[in-house]
């Protein structure tokens, strides 16, 4: 089944189930349609309004001619979770969308201020990853598996707080919260943590550079996110055959065919209010009911520009844009002919790796040897290329728009820049010669698809800004106004968007007297990872 691609495809305003209470999604993201998927199993009349042409949001497809990209995430990780929401609507993921787990999980190519940049390549077989660390510091390989065994433990403890909502302190006084307490060092940075464990820096840099999931420095960060990298050592790193993408439009599949409804193409502009009750929106230049109205956009926008600032007092213009916010991104999407000699993903850390993120996070400039991603899914995917040719994505983090630079002045000499730095890593020489289709991207274009400051990773993770300090799932106050997505808790990142949509569906549902729209929870995460890579297991 194919779900709608445009307004005029969308069933009209009039269209309802009998007796069934009405909910617009403002976004058609990944916890967009998630929180739809889940609230229209339950019987509710679900409609899911998207600014752009198709499903996405900055999971969208973007396509130059014949080459096709992924807009925003590329890693999929923890793909259990999407397999209980899919499995909460008598749905299953595999039926939707194919997944391919990577090995290596990526190539880190790791800068150093003195001698040859470190080349460790990843791999979720533990022993074997143990020993590719202890070649760069013998103490650290047996370091390693040290970590996995603390985290695996720390996550399950953590496990209950990112799958409830965090309201106020007191949702924190409950014997889960103390368990996890001593394992989470809410003072200490993620660096500092981890300088317990490793003593080769660069081997702490590898266990680190995934804070950059949060648009965030290690330095920063807080220690609870060493989780990141167990996690893809635990459950692997995934490659949805489509691209990232075929997630979000498996999803508006499952949803359609569960009644729900899309429309692209499709901007609100303005939620209509009675008293201190949202009753509706207008989008499209067209006038629509609704008793529930769940905002999937961009956190700090949604709030700004849909919400009247009279109607949240706890989170005016000045708390929002006083806000820390993550760094954003300089993207080019190139179109190449032939084939690019690099893994699935290859992370190149600069090699002056503090500076470049102090001018990242303080001073809101470029620096002159930046840290950076390229994604080169072609090899594994024909569906993104045509036979000989390679769609490589690229990502640069930046400074956020809050800093000084210039971007119709930056862009042509950073786009060179980063060009020479994909060529060198990539070996190509030839790399502009090869390139038939090319799109780039800065922060003041993510700023122009209403994401706040064009911090691409949404709110900074830091502690101020964890829990019950980021926007709630039910804006208090308000009758039948929603949050879901990277603003709220837990945070940003594809898996902990969809924990999100899970929080959001049950409070709506509850309030709505229906049950719990979540169960049955996979029962266990690496049960999911075996079946999913076994072709027999998963039929």
């Amino acid at each position: 089944m194919i779900a709608p691609t445009n307004a005029s495809a969308a069933s009209t305003s009039s269209s309802r189930r009998s007796g069934g209470r009405r909910v617009a999604v403002v976004g058609a993201g990944p916890g967009g349609l998630a929180t739809a998927m889940l609230l229209a199993a339950q019987g509710l009349d679900v409609e899911v309004f998207e600014r752009q042409e198709s499903v996405g949001g900055r999971t969208r497809r973007l396509e130059e001619g014949p080459y096709r990209f992924d807009c925003g995430p590329t890693f999929f990780m923890m793909p259990y979770v999407l397999e209980e929401i899919f499995a909460a609507t008598g749905g299953r993921l595999r039926d939707h969308v194919e997944l391919e787990r990577l090995d290596p999980m990526y190539r880190l190519v790791l800068g150093r201020p003195e001698g040859d940049d470190i080349v460790l390549d990843a791999t979720a077989d533990i022993p074997e990853m143990a020993r590719r660390i202890a070649k760069i510091e013998p103490h650290d390989g047996p370091a390693f598996e040290r970590f996995m065994r603390d985290n695996r433990r720390k996550l399950e403890l953590m496990t209950p707080l990112l799958r409830r909502p965090i309201r106020s302190p007191l949702d924190l006084i409950s014997l889960d919260a103390m368990r996890a307490a001593p394992t989470i060092r809410p003072g200490e940075s993620l660096w500092r943590h981890l300088s317990r464990s490793f003593r080769h820096p660069q081997v702490r840099l590898a266990m680190s550079f995934q804070s950059k999931y949060l648009g965030m420095s290690p330095f920063e960060c807080p220690s609870l996110f060493s989780i990141l990298p167990f996690i893809e050592y635990e459950y692997g790193i995934w490659h949805p055959i489509g691209g990232c993408n075929a997630l979000v439009r498996g999803m508006a599949d499952r949803l359609v065919g569960l009644g729900g409804r899309i429309r692209t193409g499709c901007p609100v502009e303005g939620l209509r209010f009675e008293g201190r009750a949202v009753r509706g929106l207008r989008a499209g230049g067209e006038d629509f009911e609704f008793d529930h109205v769940v905002l999937n956009a961009d956190a700090g926008w949604a709030l700004r520009n849909l919400v009247p600032e009279r109607l949240r007092p706890a989170w005016s213009d000045r708390r929002i844009d006083g806000m820390r916010y993550s760094c954003s991104t300089f993207m080019l999407y190139l179109g190449l002919e032939g084939e690019v000699d690099l893994p699935h993903h290859t992370i190149r850390t600069s090699r002056a790796y503090e500076s470049n993120l102090a001018d990242i996070s303080q001073h809101g400039r470029l620096s002159d040897d930046p840290s950076f991603y390229i994604c080169n899914p072609s090899r594994l995917d024909p569906t993104l290329a045509p036979p000989g040719h390679s769609s490589l994505y690229v990502l640069v983090p930046t400074p956020n728009t809050k800093g000084s630079i210039d971007w119709s002045q930056a862009t042509p000499g950073f786009r060179e820049k980063t060009l020479d730095l994909v060529a060198d890593l990539a070996g190509l020489p030839d790399l502009r010669d090869r390139i038939r289709a090319i799109r780039t991207v800065t922060p003041e274009t993510w700023r122009g698809e209403g994401i706040h400051f064009g911090a691409t990773f949404n709110m900074a993770h830091s502690l101020p800004q964890m829990l019950h300090r980021r926007p709630p799932h039910r804006m208090p106050g308000l009758d039948g106004l929603w949050l879901v997505g990277g603003g709220t808790h837990p945070g940003s990142g594809l898996p902990v968007i969809f924990l999100s949509s899970q929080i959001t569906a049950r409070l709506l549902c509850a309030e709505e007297g229906l049950t719990d729209p979540t169960a049955p929870r996979a029962t266990s995460p690496r049960d999911f990872a075996s079946a999913a890579a076994d072709p027999v297991l998963a039929s």
